[in-house]
Parts: C-alpha cells; sequence; structure tokens
C-alpha cells in the first residue's frame, strides 16, 4: 500500500503496533460514505437544504427528501447496541467538575493537539475557518462539547445529536469543496477530513481531554474516565467515525493517540499559524473598554503558558511558543488542588458543588465567545483562507 507522504516511522510503527498500523493507515484513505452522499444531495437541492436538515435534526418527516438525506438520519437514530446512556450521563458530570482547568484543556491542549497534525489540519487552513471570528469558532467548539456533556442530549432528537449531525455535514461538505477545488493533494495528506483524522479528532475530546485535566490535579477515577472515553466513543460514532477506529477503553485510546504522535510527524508551518490564532484570540475582543490593550496581552501571555506545560516543552518549542512565568501556574494549581483534598471539609470538596459551578462557567463563555447570536453550524458555501481560490 502507498502512504500519503505525511505518515513518517510506518516500519517502526508496523512493528510495535502490528494489528493497528495498516488499519490506521488504510483510514488515511477513507471519509464518510454516509455524510458524504448527503452533503452531494443537498448540494443539489440547495433551496430545500436548510430545510431539511432542520427536520432531520428535530426527528421530523423527510418524505420529499432524496433517499441519501433519509438514510443519513435515519441511520443516526438507529444507535448502537454497546451505548449505555447511564455512563454517558455519568462521564457529562466529570466534564462540568473539571471547570476551567476543562476549558483550558480543551484550548491550550486538546484543540492544539489537532492543529498540530501537518496533514489533519489541512481542511482548517484550507477552510479559513480561524483566520476570521477566531472567538466565535471557539464558542461554537465550546457550545458543541457542552452539549456533548449535557444528559440525555446525546439520544436522538437531543441537542447534541443534532449539533453532531449538523457538523458531520459541514465536514461532508469540506470535502466536496476542497476534492473539487484541485488542490488538494492526496498524495501527500491523504482522503481530507478522512477516518484517521476523525479518530484522531475523536481522541483530543476523550483521553487527551482526560489527561489535561489531571495536569491540573482534578480528581479523575478510573470508572470515571472508562465513561469518559465511553462518551466520546458515543459522540464518534455519531460522528461517522468507523466504530473499529472508536477505542473502547482509556487504554485503547492511549495507544491509538501514540500511534497517531509515532507517524504524523512535527507542526508545521500551517501548524503554527493555527495555534497562533487560537492563543491571540483574545486581541481585540475588548476593544474600546478601559485597559483592554494591556489585559488582552495578558491573556495572551497566560494563554501561551499553559499551553506549554500541557502539551511539553518539546512541541510547545516546536511550535515556536515563548517561554514565560505562567508554565509554573498548573503545577502550583496541581499541588493546590491535592492540598484542598486534605483540608477542606467535605461539604466543600462535594462533586455536585463543582458540577454546578462548572456549568455556569461553561455557560457563561459561551454565551460571551457567541455575542448573542446563536452557533449555527452552517454548511460552509466555499473555502477561505489563504488556500482559497483566487
Amino acid at each position: 500500500m502507498r502512504l500519503p507522504a505525511r505518515v513518517e516511522n510506518a516500519t517502526t510503527a508496523r512493528a510495535r503496533f502490528p494489528r493497528d498500523a495498516d488499519r490506521l493507515f488504510d483510514a488515511l484513505y477513507e471519509m464518510d460514505p454516509l455524510a458524504d452522499a448527503c452533503a452531494d444531495a443537498l448540494a443539489q437541492n440547495r433551496g430545500e437544504a436548510e430545510g431539511w436538515i432542520a427536520a432531520g435534526c428535530a426527528g421530523h418527516d423527510l418524505a420529499e427528501a432524496p433517499r441519501a438525506v433519509r438514510e443519513y438520519f435515519e441511520t443516526a437514530g438507529r444507535m448502537p447496541s454497546w451505548v449505555d446512556w447511564e455512563r454517558v450521563d455519568r462521564a457529562g458530570r466529570l466534564f462540568f467538575r473539571a471547570g476551567p482547568a476543562g476549558g483550558i484543556t480543551l484550548g491550550a491542549k486538546a484543540l492544539v493537539g489537532g492543529y498540530c497534525s501537518p496533514g489533519g489540519n489541512k481542511p482548517l487552513a484550507f477552510s479559513g475557518a480561524l483566520e476570521g471570528q477566531v472567538s466565535r469558532r471557539l464558542a461554537e467548539t465550546g457550545r458543541f462539547v457542552v452539549a456533548t456533556n449535557t444528559p440525555g442530549a446525546l439520544r436522538p432528537g437531543g441537542e447534541a445529536w443534532a449539533i453532531t449531525l449538523r457538523v458531520r455535514l459541514m465536514h461532508a461538505q469540506v470535502r466536496r469543496l476542497l476534492l473539487r477545488s484541485e488542490r488538494w493533494k492526496s498524495e501527500l495528506w491523504g482522503a481530507p477530513i478522512n477516518q484517521h483524522d476523525m479518530a484522531a479528532t475523536s481522541l483530543l475530546f476523550s483521553v487527551v481531554f482526560l489527561s489535561g485535566i489531571r495536569q491540573f490535579g482534578v480528581p479523575v477515577s478510573q470508572d470515571e474516565a472508562e465513561d469518559y472515553v465511553h462518551a466520546w466513543r458515543v459522540s464518534g460514532w455519531l460522528m461517522g467515525v468507523r466504530e473499529d477506529l472508536l477505542p473502547r477503553s482509556e487504554a485503547e485510546g492511549l495507544a491509538l493517540g501514540e500511534l497517531i504522535q509515532l507517524t504524523q510527524g512535527p507542526p508545521d508551518e500551517d501548524g503554527r499559524r493555527l495555534v497562533a490564532a487560537l492563543l491571540e484570540s483574545p486581541r481585540g475582543a475588548m476593544q474600546g473598554k478601559p485597559g483592554a490593550s494591556q489585559i488582552e496581552g495578558w491573556q495572551i501571555a497566560m494563554g501561551r503558558g499553559f499551553c506549554r506545560t500541557l502539551v511539553g516543552p518539546q512541541l510547545a518549542d516546536e511550535l515556536a511558543l515563548p517561554t514565560n512565568g505562567w508554565r509554573f501556574v498548573i503545577p502550583t494549581v496541581r499541588a493546590g488542588v491535592a492540598v484542598a483534598r486534605k483540608v477542606l471539609p467535605a461539604s466543600v470538596r462535594a462533586p455536585e458543588r463543582w458540577e454546578a459551578r462548572g456549568r455556569k462557567y461553561w455557560e457563561r463563555n459561551v454565551e460571551v465567545g457567541l455575542q448573542g447570536t446563536p452557533a449555527k453550524f452552517a454548511l460552509p458555501g466555499a473555502l477561505g483562507g489563504r488556500y482559497a481560490a483566487r
């Protein structure tokens, strides 16, 4: 099998992961046939497309829609037998309990990890999604993650179920645009938004997120970790990831992540540009307010310091992240959490109390990021950024 040029250390990977390496390599050329067929049908019926999507997400009748559209929503409504909804709901409690530690982890570790993939970052670089309205894009991601972790929302007809199906169609539309742009180089990157990269993204929201909140000292039992991985396995299935690429346990997820890291290579210029845009997103957010420039500079420096700690010095250096005093905050917080768990009364340490605070934290941050305009998760009509057709 001829591998895309993006793959590094293939021989070593096959020796260390003989059961999984070639399965993952094959996935570099695989897309999402169900969503792609639906996106094609929607593109041929632009006037009715949004109405059909809204109806499908609401569980309404789609008798007048093309077969590909009906099959997309009908298939998503038949959840796999392995889904355990009690575990999914328990996972959400962990997410909210993590509070700000989870928010920082999502931005400065999980998303950064995705941007660092020299092949996986190309659809985002082509789309130009982070070259404008960065804060809004991040708030939309936050809306998706909050919904996913809200009890009952991943069930058919729930908010997270609907958002996930919209995001999946967004991915399919980006694939359509990239494959028609004549600028996509399959010999370098594989297929756009392929099964390999979709599985890798799912890991960022599950095992990478768990790793990050543990760096802050957030207590996570093994049962909680397994429930959290299970919840994102459900989300990944809805997103169109092949079932055999979705880990059934934290250990499986960590092993798959290790294989991906081994074969993806260091971040490229697109990765550095995307991470810079992410970490500089506070710039301009307080325009016109007293002391805005100073506060925004402080927020950017804080984000860079947190990122350096969370991703580690090697990757931080490859991303050209500066070293600053903020890198000491996370170890200090971790030590403080350890002491607090020993000395604070049980009523203060009660998980329910921290879950409630975490919900308020996420609601406030998503609301501020969206600036009063609901997240629509609309299908893009064209590519943007520096790869856009001139």
